[in-house]
């Protein structure tokens, strides 16, 4: 157990030392905080008195968020809009530490704004502000030229897809193709572009997105997700696929071994928000250091079990998730 437990914390020291290009969907997250306690007179709704508001990055910015949490050194590309909310994002990005040269700003479309109305420490409601088509072909044109350019620079391209326009089959293709070029290439996918992703190193589906890409009405049991995923991974030509599936943990699937389930690790749940990001983040860091496909698994349902123990869209640091691993070594 010792050796195991010097390997580990290795791997968790050398991830300091990765350079990460992620290239995804950028959004703000907004928080209304207040409380409520009557019946508008209007219609049969909460009336929420807010108090104070707070933002932080989200979605694709929430998982550079979480690799400059775990230290690695960042470089984001993305697009926003020409308006206030993307000129928060991009300051506090740069005050992770993030470079942010790579950003696109298109005057004719919105920065992505996830507005979530909290009271007594619950979501309530959330409002979207956002444009889902695909970004423009100037933009397009102008990421994959920067995936290229500064692609092999880094130990790791990550693409964070959440179906908001930027992640376009070309700039899907673009990115993959880096693994010629020495970089490690992992992917948070969405099933409608999950395809154009074949020979990336990791792809990440929930147990959702997987069965509609799968076409199988369940993967509820552990049978069913063995079965299947293994078959989904050979489908989509990639080396690893891993299936988070919530609160049971993951199963992964790799061309050269076999399949791996990895239980969640058992914490009071207070928000689940930005657990993925969480996921596929240090899942990533961990197998370019040099992680065995366990090890960077049960590193990853570690650091999302610090996650969901808070409120709101937060990451783990690496001090958390290295005193979190020494608490449980005996």
């Amino acid at each position: 157990m010792a050796q195991v437990a010097h390997t580990t914390l290795t791997v968790l020291d050398r991830m300091t030392e990765l350079k990460v290009l992620v290239v995804g969907d950028l959004m703000l997250d907004v928080y209304l905080w207040g409380h409520a306690s009557r019946i508008s007179p209007e219609a049969p709704v909460m009336v929420v008195e807010v108090e104070r508001e707070t933002s932080v990055p989200g979605g694709a910015a929430n998982v550079v968020h979480n690799l400059a949490a775990l230290g690695a050194r960042v470089r984001v590309l993305g697009v926003i809009g020409d308006d206030a909310p993307g000129e928060q994002l991009r300051n506090a990005l740069r005050e992770q530490g993030a470079d942010t040269e790579g950003l696109v700003v298109d005057a004719g479309r919105p920065t992505t704004v996830k507005s979530r109305v909290m009271s007594h420490h619950r979501q309530v409601m959330r409002i979207d502000r956002e444009n889902k088509q695909p970004i423009s072909p100037a933009a397009e044109a102008e990421i994959c030229q920067q995936i290229e350019a500064f692609g092999p620079q880094h130990d790791v391209i990550l693409i964070s897809d959440y179906a908001k326009g930027l992640v376009t089959p070309r700039i899907a293709r673009t990115a993959t193709a880096q693994r010629e070029q020495g970089c490690f290439v992992a992917v948070n996918a969405k099933p409608g572009q999950v395809h154009a992703f074949a020979g990336a190193d990791l792809v990440t589906l929930n147990q959702i997105e997987a069965e509609q890409v799968a076409g199988t009405a369940r993967l509820a049991m552990e049978p069913d997700i063995r079965k299947h995923g293994a078959e989904l991974r050979s489908m989509l030509d990639v080396r690893t696929l891993v299936i988070t599936q919530g609160g049971r943990g993951m199963s992964a699937f790799s061309h050269d071994q076999d399949p791996l389930v990895v239980p969640a690790v058992p914490v009071e749940v207070y928000d689940v928000a930005g657990a993925g990001d969480t996921t596929i983040s240090t899942l990533t860091m961990a197998l370019r250091a040099g992680a065995d496909l366990k090890t960077a698994s049960q590193l990853a349902m570690r650091a999302a079990s610090i996650v969901v123990g808070k409120l709101g869209v937060a990451t783990a640091t690496l001090d958390e998730l290295r005193d979190n691993y020494l608490r449980v070594q005996p």
